[in-house]
């Protein structure tokens, strides 16, 4: 039996908020990881650090290591002010993408950081399409 569409609608909702909300980690921090994974040519390293620097005004960096190098994301700062929200989630006081990425101590060129965000995000996207999928054909 077909579901009904509020049944439907209610799944692709659901589907949706959970294929958003992943493991609870920060998206600046999932946008980096993704980065580098694609950058080491898809492999997925076993992350033995990640750690974030949120430093007022200036960049906040991401550090992520793994057993074979160690990479950096650095996010601008980007708000206007200072709220409960930045108290509680201060990366949320950043862009959402980052403004460079230094793999094994190699910094991406701008156009290179360009295309890495965008194959990290069609990828992201793919992910959330997928999982909506598999929640409408239960």
């Amino acid at each position: 039996m077909k579901p009904t569409l509020p049944a439907a609608a209610l799944s692709l909702l659901i589907a949706l908020l959970s294929a958003c909300s992943g493991s609870g980690e920060d998206v600046r921090v999932t946008l980096c990881k993704d980065i580098v994974r694609l950058q080491l040519g898809g492999e997925s390293p076993t992350w033995t650090g990640v750690s974030t620097r949120t430093p007022g005004h200036e960049p906040a960096a991401i550090n992520l290591s793994w057993a074979g190098g160690a990479a950096v994301c650095r996010y601008d700062y980007n708000a206007v002010d200072d709220t409960a929200m930045a108290l509680s989630d201060p990366l949320s006081s950043y862009s959402a993408s980052p403004s460079s990425v230094t793999i094994n101590g190699q910094s991406l060129s701008r156009p290179a950081l360009a295309d890495a965000i965008k194959r990290a995000m069609i990828g992201q996207a793919r992910g959330a399409v997928d999982s909506v999928k598999k929640a409408l054909q239960q």
